[in-house]
């Protein structure tokens, strides 16, 4: 059998070569590629699908952020025309002509990539795809093996095109029952191959099942991790707030720890032992057990961005805390205090 030989570029060529960076269809949020949408039924994901398939239309932003506006093809597969038209209804008055809508196609691996790619031939323009749902257009014969390969096939099968014609593909998926409070990216339903053949997962999460309000969280190889407080009036998500990884990395840091970053840049050098610390502090939200506890765990995120120094030495009697504010140029502070 004769076999292709791998094609490799080496670094060097790689890395002075100009090649084309992945442009996104929402700003931040929804680049080229395939990404799933994940909630609860009836939860509101095909009202958020609808309406940012018209913003991306329009070239009008969505949640502040730009959009490149293009020729969208929705296949809304568990709707009819007619509920489609009423929701049009209720969020423009003007919808535009580059917005498609198809109640029917066929299934993965039985003409759908045909049926895309006659599409894509038709309206070359055609730059975002949103699928609702990703159950609907999949082979659902028990015979193709594994779930997981299963899973991995079909979602490959669709960032082959994506990735062929520089689309964004939205699949709107499910949530399986069981909650992980943990991680609800755990919550996708199938096995971990749809999120990790995905470039990216989004989760919607309303606070309640008959409460207005939501989260989005996304994720995935071209976007930070981020959480979208979202609130449902008129028909339509809106934007309550946005925090990205970084700021929910920040919120996760206890008050104490907050405090204690101020208190050493106030005396520049403090050592002693936890108790005492918490003496000098005036603290009694923390016990003296949990100090170096809280330091260990939060120090690079909540001491290390200020220049604090943190160390720690036992002695007979008791564990001592060395933490000292490092001046910039000052190298002679780093490694000054025993471990």
């Amino acid at each position: 059998m004769t076999v292709e030989p791998l094609t490799v570029v080496d670094a060097d060529t790689l890395l002075s070569s100009p090649l084309r960076q992945t442009s996104f269809l929402v700003e931040g949020l929804l680049p080229q590629g395939v990404h799933i949408l994940c909630g609860a039924s009836k939860i509101g994901k095909s009202w958020l699908v609808l309406w940012l398939g018209l913003q991306v239309a329009c070239g009008l932003p969505v949640w502040g952020l730009k959009t490149l506006p293009c020729q969208v093809l929705y296949l809304c597969l568990e709707d009819t025309y007619s509920r489609i038209q009423n929701r049009l209804f209720q969020l423009t008055d003007q919808a535009p002509s580059n917005l498609l809508f198809s109640v029917w196609c066929q299934r993965l691996g039985h003409g759908l990539q045909e049926q895309l790619e006659d599409h894509l031939q038709q309206f070359p323009q055609t730059k975002l795809m949103i699928i609702d749902t990703l159950q609907k257009v999949r082979d659902n014969v028990v015979s193709r093996g594994s779930p997981y390969a299963a899973d991995y096939s079909d979602i490959a099968a669709l960032k082959q095109l994506a990735d062929r014609h520089n689309l964004c593909i939205l699949l709107v998926h499910h949530l399986r029952k069981l909650t992980d409070a943990a991680d609800p990216f755990n919550e996708v339903s199938g096995s971990t191959a749809i999120q990790g053949a995905a470039d990216s997962a989004l989760i919607l999460k309303r606070s309640s099942r008959g409460g207005d309000q939501a989260t989005l969280l996304a994720t995935g190889r071209d976007i930070v991790y981020q959480q979208l407080t979202l609130r449902f009036v008129d028909c339509r998500w809106h934007l309550v707030e946005r925090k990205d990884g970084e700021a929910l990395a920040m919120e996760e840091i206890p008050p104490f720890l907050l405090r204690l970053t101020a208190f050493v840049q106030q005396h520049d050098h403090w050592e002693g032992s936890a108790t005492a610390l918490l003496t000098a502090m005036g603290e009694t939200e923390v016990t003296a057990n949990n100090v170096t506890k809280l330091i260990a765990r939060y120090w690079e995120r909540a001491l290390a961005p200020h220049g604090i120094i943190y160390t720690t030495r036992r002695t007979a009697a008791e564990r001592l805390l060395y933490l000292t504010v490092r001046h910039d140029g000052n190298d002679g502070d780093d490694g000054k205090f025993p471990i």
